[in-house]
């Protein structure tokens, strides 16, 4: 049971990091597999779907945020708003790669008003992410010495 909470906690955690909240899943996650009562492959299976739904929720904000672009409280000004859809038209959807970087967020909240096919970010936002955390799984690895 105990097993079963700390996945969940993990799940939500890596949730909650992909969106706009200040949250960080790796804490969390390399806690659990120092801890190695959960099998790594499923710690890495956990966190990455958490943070890919995560992601998600930003590409839904994308969608429906330029509906209010024009009230007094929207925290972008035209000129970003219109900076940031140019770069990611340039760049396009590879920047998706980056998704599990710090600035991340915004690139998943940017496709979503790109109207990037939800097939195609959710591949690329899962690999981004899901090697993420392979790579942290090795790290982590090499530094508890196996």
């Amino acid at each position: 049971m105990t097993e079963l909470l700390s996945l969940l906690g993990l799940f939500v955690v890596a949730f909650g990091a992909a969106t706009l909240l200040p949250l960080q899943s790796e804490v969390v996650f390399v806690a659990m597999q120092a801890d190695a009562r959960v099998a790594l492959p499923l710690i890495v299976v956990v966190a990455s779907v958490g943070n890919t739904l995560g992601a998600m929720v930003n590409y839904i904000m994308g969608r429906w945020v330029e509906h209010f672009r024009d009230r007094r409280w929207f925290p972008v000004s035209p000129a970003k708003l219109a900076r940031a859809q140019a770069w990611y038209a340039r760049y396009g959807v590879w920047t998706l790669l980056f998704s599990w970087a710090p600035l991340g967020d915004g690139f998943t909240v940017v496709a979503g008003m790109m109207r990037t096919p939800l097939w195609l970010f959710v591949g690329l936002v899962a690999l981004a992410k899901t090697g993420r955390y392979v790579a942290l799984a090795l790290i982590t690895a090499g530094i508890l010495g196996g």
